[in-house]
């Protein structure tokens, strides 16, 4: 299982959720961003899940296709976000 999925997972998030945050991901990055806020995880493990996504970007797009949505849409929310 991918080690974003298992943080979420240990902490008690659903499916439904995880789905959702991924999918909002794919939209709007911020709100991802607050949403992952609003789940209770403690600080410490969200400090070490963004520490794994800085070290291997590549885990998130690992995720996406573990859910089975579509990675391109989470490119296409990154360039939006570039200036």
């Amino acid at each position: 299982m991918n080690p974003i999925l298992a943080i979420f997972k240990e902490h008690n998030i659903s499916d439904v959720q995880i789905n959702e945050l991924f999918q909002t991901l794919t939209e709007n990055p911020f709100a991802a961003m607050a949403t992952i806020g609003q789940l209770g995880i403690p600080a410490e493990k969200l400090q070490q899940l963004m520490g794994m996504v800085m070290q291997n970007p590549a885990l998130i797009k690992e995720a996406v296709v573990e859910l089975g949505l579509d990675f391109s849409k989470v490119e296409a929310a990154k360039a939006q976000l570039q200036p």
